[in-house]
């Protein structure tokens, strides 16, 4: 049943969602300023809902008839998601997470086109939701930065 186009751009996707939601776990907790309880509310919110995605990918990937991965240097090996910076200002966390979030959605995008070339329904439905997801936490973190903070738009 193992599809290898699909499952190898799975794994990619679950590392960089993994990577994301430790880098949102770490601004959840080191987050200071003017806006903390907003932030740090909303970051929770995030790595937790990122934290349930990861086990539905890998899931995924077990269904797909393929070991997902799991460790921390499997997840670095995979993942284009980098470490944040716990002593970042708050506006430049949340601007990381922006682009991160961006940097995550062109990943689960190739997948989506490996999973729908593959005619893999099931996939393609479970990286849809994800598109939704990332799109919507996108557009609640650029909406969250002041006006002069710039956010780049990063698109793959």
């Amino acid at each position: 049943m193992s599809n290898q186009p699909v499952t190898e751009a799975l794994k990619r996707v679950l590392a960089d969602t993994y990577g994301l939601m430790v880098k949102t776990q770490n601004y959840h907790w080191n987050v200071e300023g003017p806006n903390f309880p907003g932030l740090h509310a909303l970051f929770m919110t995030q790595y937790s809902e990122l934290f349930l995605a990861v086990d539905v990918i890998a899931e995924r990937i077990r269904a797909l008839g393929e070991k997902a991965p799991g460790g921390y240097g499997e997840f670095a090996r995979l993942s284009k998601v980098r470490d944040g910076d716990g002593e970042a200002e708050s506006d430049d966390m949340v601007r990381d997470l922006y682009e991160t979030n961006l940097l995550v959605l062109a990943g689960i995008k190739k997948a989506f086109a490996a999973a729908e070339k593959a005619g893999d329904d099931a996939t393609v439905d479970m990286l849809t939701q994800r598109i939704g997801l990332h799109e919507k936490t996108a557009w609640m973190l650029k909406s969250s930065l002041p006006k002069n903070v710039k956010a780049k738009r990063k698109t793959g």
